[in-house]
């Protein structure tokens, strides 16, 4: 099983979070049978939810299932083969979870293929299409399957795992459905409002280089681009029980994040994250975006004009809060 699932000991424990962080709560992961669903997974089972792993693959769906069921106690995790992009499948992985757990209190939308990743002139229609069918539209459908329950309990958390917003040459068409389904969390956060008056608190997560270091596949047999990954304080690839961590930490804040994008390395700092090579970690951050910039970013990017007509000023919020946009 182990071997199905390449694993390695959980690391959750770095949080500093108490093992009964979650306890009552129910958590549906999307592609949570392997990789970084699987490290959030059990993490969030291991700091006292119970997860449903919906994932498409039966065989790494069971062993996640069996795996986490060994680590935390019988019933704590149950496995449900979904199709994301499917409405009928989805619905028939909400319903099971309804009926097994009675309520969903964390949705974390992060199933996607990576496989299908290339680049805008390479991409086939089908890629692009599988793309946006599996991010997109399965995000839309678990949000509007357990939001709902959510605000009548005033109590949840919706998580997306978001992405570069482009890459220089790499997985364009992978990139563009992340860019939708992180403006669909966006607009969400802002319909649903504060969350002081819903309880629902909404955030995007962008994981950055998480895996484990491995052969490159056979030509052909692979993605038509090469991701080599340095990311600060490892040196190589995050590995995904420390990403699941991370992201059970920001689930655990999710009332102070609603309505925000946050990167790893941000959560990974703040709470003081035993890094293997903290030397090689920044030590500054950028500022955060003036929200009123944030809902026009497409109009705000590259260099622009070279000659603009009105006086530029600063787009962060330690400058602009509360000047709208004229």
């Amino acid at each position: 099983m182990d071997t199905i699932l390449d694993i390695a000991p959980l690391s959750v424990d770095k949080t500093g979070l108490p093992n009964t962080t979650f306890k009552g709560d129910v958590a549906v992961i999307t592609g949570g049978g392997s990789n970084v669903g699987l490290g959030i997974s059990r993490s969030l089972a291991a700091l006292g939810a119970k997860v449903v792993i919906a994932d498409i693959n039966p065989e790494t769906g069971l062993a996640a299932e069996k795996l986490i069921n060994k680590e935390n106690g019988a019933d704590s995790a149950l496995f449900v083969e979904t199709d994301v992009s499917d409405e009928l499948s989805m619905k028939a992985m909400a319903e099971k979870a309804f009926r097994t757990y009675e309520k969903v209190d964390i949705l974390v939308n992060n199933a996607m293929d990576m496989r299908l990743g290339a680049q805008i002139l390479k991409s086939t229609v089908y890629q692009m299409d599988r793309q946006y069918a599996i991010s997109t539209r399965g995000a839309l459908i678990g949000i509007q399957a357990f939001v709902p329950g959510m605000q009548r309990r005033r109590h949840g958390v919706v998580t997306y795992l978001s992405t570069a917003f482009r890459y220089p040459v790499g997985p364009s068409n992978y990139c563009a459905a992340k860019s939708a389904t992180t403006s669909i969390m966006m607009s969400l956060a802002s319909e649903l409002g504060p969350v002081e008056q819903t309880g629902v608190s909404v955030f995007t997560f962008l994981p950055a280089g998480i895996g484990r270091p491995r052969p490159a596949p056979p030509p052909g047999q692979g993605p038509d681009f090469d991701l080599k990954f340095e990311m600060p304080g490892y040196g190589t690839f995050i590995p995904p029980e420390d990403c699941g961590a991370a992201m059970a930490y920001a689930i655990s804040r999710a009332q102070e994040i609603h309505g925000s994008g946050v990167m790893i390395n941000q959560v990974f700092r703040q709470m003081n994250w035993p890094y293997p090579q903290p030397e090689t970690v920044p030590q500054a951050d950028f500022e955060r975006i003036n929200e009123h910039v944030l809902s026009l970013m497409f109009a705000y990017m590259g260099p622009g004009f070279k000659d603009p007509k009105v006086p530029l000023r600063s787009i962060n919020y330690s400058d602009n809060i509360g000047f709208p946009v004229q």
